[in-house]
């Protein structure tokens, strides 16, 4: 994925970085980062035009729907990330690591 275009507005740049950091990037494919930058595009042209058309703004923001960037969104078609569960070594794990270190091998 690509960087956001420098030139973008600040909205839309914001808009990229957080595609790329949220739970749904991880089932993102190509043609959906290809989707979410011409959007950003699009996003940036309209933040940036002097007059803004809000049949264009509902058709971007539709658009970024399919996408399922906004939690609302997954939720109309029952899709719900979880943050990931913190990792717990066992009891044994931790046990042999005891006794290594209690045998100076650690």
């Amino acid at each position: 994925m690509p960087n956001a275009d420098r030139s973008w507005h600040p909205i839309a740049k914001r808009l990229w970085d957080s595609l790329k950091t949220s739970g749904q990037a991880d089932f993102y494919q190509d043609s959906d980062w290809a989707l979410a930058f011409s959007l950003c595009e699009d996003l940036s042209y309209y933040k940036k035009a002097g007059k803004r058309s809000g049949q264009m703004l509902q058709t971007i923001y539709s658009a970024f729907e399919r996408l399922l960037v906004a939690e609302g969104d997954r939720r109309r078609v029952r899709v719900e990330l979880h943050e990931p569960e913190p990792e717990v070594q066992s009891a044994a794990v931790l046990a042999i690591a005891d006794y290594r270190q209690d045998l100076g091998l650690a």
